[in-house]
């Protein structure tokens, strides 16, 4: 009677199972920015573009953007403290190259705002919703964006920054620092990549948008805009898809 009970016991999910640890989250495919310089209000892009060309001589990093209120504005370096922030902004001041800024510190930003276990679908909405801001604006990258395709990655590169995750510069870099994503499982706030001069030599990018479609600088001096995957231009030269969360 008593081997009897055992066995009810065992197969009636009596017993108590200790649960194991819970499967350990990917870590983060790109590091987080840290302190970062704004400067500047303009109406005009132009005058964004000019003041990132001057800090761009100087060896600095540095983006312009458009945010929500529709002026132009400017962001300078990555800065592992506060007080650095403020020593390169006054000397930038002293300068005559900015006048007021303000620093954004790491928690300003939308990645750290989201929680852990739950941010990621929040994250890709506000990354499409910051790209979205940017339709049908002329872009154009400062100092460097005379390098053809240079402004599709500055683009993409400037969306993950003003959401704290520090995307590299160019195409390749891009593609390099990515998880891999089949085509089934594309999500919003992807990259998609293409070979625009022929091979397999990644040469543009842009921000999947859901639904085919992506969103990017399709050349310079053209405004951002929405294109789809399925057009054949874009359809016979694409690589492949990238995930950085």
């Amino acid at each position: 009677m008593s081997l009897l009970l055992l066995l009810l016991a065992g197969c009636g999910g009596q017993a108590r199972v200790r649960p194991g640890p819970p499967p350990a989250r990917p870590k983060p495919v790109l590091p987080a920015l840290r302190y970062t310089i704004q400067a500047g209000a303009f109406k005009n892009i132009d005058n964004a573009v000019r003041l990132t060309d001057r800090l761009l001589t100087r060896k600095l990093t540095a983006y312009h953007f458009i945010d929500e209120s529709g002026f132009y504005k400017v962001r300078i370096g990555n800065f592992p403290s506060r007080n650095e922030a403020i020593d390169r902004a006054e000397g930038l001041k002293a300068a005559r190259i900015i006048d007021e800024y303000f620093i954004i510190a790491p928690g300003d930003y939308a990645a750290a705002r989201q929680p852990a276990e739950t941010g990621e679908p929040q994250l890709r909405s506000e990354i499409i919703r910051t790209a979205e801001r940017f339709i049908g604006v002329p872009y154009q990258w400062g100092g460097e964006s005379t390098v053809s395709g240079f402004d599709c990655s500055g683009f993409t590169m400037v969306v993950y920054q003003l959401n704290g995750l520090d995307l590299p510069r160019t195409s390749g870099e891009q593609w390099t620092a990515g998880r891999p994503v089949d085509n089934s499982d594309l999500s919003q706030g992807d990259l998609v990549f293409f070979a625009t001069r022929g091979g397999t030599k990644v040469s543009h990018v842009g921000i999947y948008l859901g639904g085919d479609t992506f969103l990017h600088a399709p050349s310079r001096g053209n405004v951002i805009q929405v294109a789809s995957l399925s057009d054949d231009y874009y359809r016979t030269r694409y690589l492949g898809a990238r995930s950085y969360f």
